[in-house]
């Protein structure tokens, strides 16, 4: 249904990938990964038409409907709810909204406008010949939390996460043969990631799917499309599965090189580490049950590399830590914090959750007294020492110092080889580490703010979306050291397997303005639930 014949894109000298032959088939869900940088952006863009290659074609099978996922938020500010989810169906939308137009304002003596009624009528008949399109437009719209009397507010009215809501119905309302999804789960909370999984669980078509989300990737992909040494390798399963896979295959490549570690011991170490990041033991399990069953000779090492994230405390924290008593806050009238009271105790790691806008941030914001709260008091303790990762990190990073003159700018006196060390962990070059740290992508800003951190040796960890602009091997790391960390950590974030790798305490703050506590990880606050 969609093939790719000797795609190729370059970039003056730099090529992005060369010669791309695959065939995409219906029924099957791919997940498209790639270190940052690597073109998976380009790749999508070529698929769906939007960008031209370089050499090579696309080959689409005729007929078949294409759907992709509008990137631009503000794109359809003046539809309402329902008409930016036609929209999906573009024939369709100006089809009926014609007619509608006719109806209103034709003169039914004329019978130019009598016979383009007729054609109006065929084209939603052959577009939606159940008549059931605003029944469906309902149905998704009140799905992803929009009661009916919102249908006709217009996309101006709601807020950025909201707008995604609209514009992944629109591209679903279409029911396209093909569908491609970069990055679907930015913006979204827990529940509307969870309703599309189901969604794109149910699709028939070809999927074709970028995300950072590894859970969303776990849960939907049938088959990875691994984009590295500028070409296209498909393994079959999820991004877990090509994971492990092509971690063994690595480990194998050492241990075939090196005759000083016995390989059954290698591969074992790496089973027990990688089901430690996950921190739930009976995973160990169920992995090697995995390993037994993949194939991984075909899978090649990969040429990207692992950031080694490591948070050290330079004190032992006390028990007194944290205390939030009957914080209140309000904007426009609007209640968005009522009455919240928590504390905290030694050892706790705790994830905040909730549904967009319901006031995380502004609950962190709090805390960390960057702004007040109406009421209420917020009490540290005299042995902890905070360190801070806000949610508008990129917008933040602005300066035109280099990487690590704005690390040293915090503090003179941490010395520049272990700010340079830190940075080179984060996978910064040296050369890398003398750009400007205004010139750097969104997820270079974040790797900038964890070299940050992790200097700061401080003992507790206050953390707003830290994954957002992060690759999946960054998320999987940022994990291990969160749960490898000896200090206390609160983090807001909607990725579930970063959650599953650290947290120990769930707080879920509902729509009131209210929170409610959960004493255990978020496996067991899922079965709670």
């Amino acid at each position: 249904m969609l093939s790719t014949v000797n795609l190729t894109q370059r970039y003056g000298k730099r090529v992005l990938f060369d010669k791309i032959n695959i065939t995409l088939d219906p029924g099957k869900r791919y997940g498209l990964i790639g270190a940052n940088g690597a073109g998976k952006s380009t790749f999508m863009k070529i698929l769906s038409g939007e960008l031209d290659p370089s050499d090579g074609e696309v080959q689409i099978q005729p007929g078949s409907k294409l759907g992709v996922l509008s990137q631009n938020q503000f794109e359809f500010e003046e539809f309402s709810l329902k008409d930016a989810v036609l929209y999906g169906n573009k024939r369709l939308f100006e089809a009926q909204k014609e007619k509608e137009r006719l109806y209103m304002e034709g003169d039914f003596e004329d019978d130019a406008v009598n016979n383009r009624l007729a054609e109006l009528e065929i084209t939603c008949a052959e577009e939606d010949p159940t008549y059931e399109s605003e029944v469906k437009i309902e149905k998704y719209l009140t799905s992803l939390g929009f009661p009916l009397e919102m249908h006709d507010n217009l996309m101006s009215t709601i807020t950025g996460g909201d707008k995604v809501k609209i514009l992944l119905a629109q591209v679903l309302f279409l029911q396209p043969d093909i569908l491609l999804l970069d990055e679907p789960t930015n913006n979204l909370d827990m529940e509307t990631i969870s309703w599309l999984e189901e969604e794109i669980k149910r699709y028939e078509g070809v999927v074709v799917i970028i995300s950072h989300d590894r859970h969303f990737l776990n849960s939907v992909v049938t088959h990875i499309l691994d984009l590295d040494f500028k070409s296209i390798r498909e393994f079959t399963g999820n991004y877990d599965d090509w994971y492990i896979a092509a971690n063994l295959s690595k480990k194998q490549h050492e241990l075939e090189r090196s005759k000083k570690l016995k390989e059954k011991d290698e591969l074992e170490k790496f089973i027990r580490r990688f089901s430690a990041n996950a921190s739930k033991a009976k995973q160990a399990t169920s992995r090697q049950k995995q390993l037994d069953k993949l194939d991984i000779a075909d899978v090649q090492i990969s040429s990207r590399r692992d950031p080694s994230i490591m948070f050290k405390t330079n004190r032992e924290i006390g028990n007194e830590i944290l205390d939030v008593i009957d914080i209140e806050k309000s904007y426009d009238d609007k209640n968005v914090l009522n009455g919240i009271s928590l504390k905290v105790k030694q050892g706790d790691k705790i994830a905040i959750i909730g549904g967009n806008g319901v006031g995380k941030t502004t609950l962190l914001e709090i805390i960390m007294q960057n702004i007040k709260s109406d009421s209420g008091t917020i009490k540290w303790g005299q042995t902890v020492h905070t360190t801070y990762f806000p949610q508008n990190t990129t917008e933040n990073l602005d300066s035109s110092d280099k990487l690590y003159e704005w690390i040293q700018g915090h503090d003179k006196d941490w010395h520049i080889d272990e700010i340079r060390k830190c940075l080179g962990r984060m996978l910064f070059s040296g050369e890398e580490q003398e750009k400007e740290v205004k010139a750097c992508s969104g997820g270079e800003k974040h790797r900038i703010m964890l070299s940050k951190m992790m200097m700061d040796s401080a003992n507790f960890l206050v953390m707003d979306e830290p994954n957002n602009h992060l690759d999946l091997e960054a998320i999987i790391a940022l994990g291990e050291a969160l749960h490898q960390y000896q200090g206390g950590v609160i983090c807001v974030t909607h990725d579930r397997e970063l959650i599953d790798a650290f947290a120990n305490k769930i707080i879920h703050i509902n729509n009131n303005g209210t929170i409610d506590i959960f004493e255990g990880n978020y496996e067991e606050y899922l079965a709670q639930q």
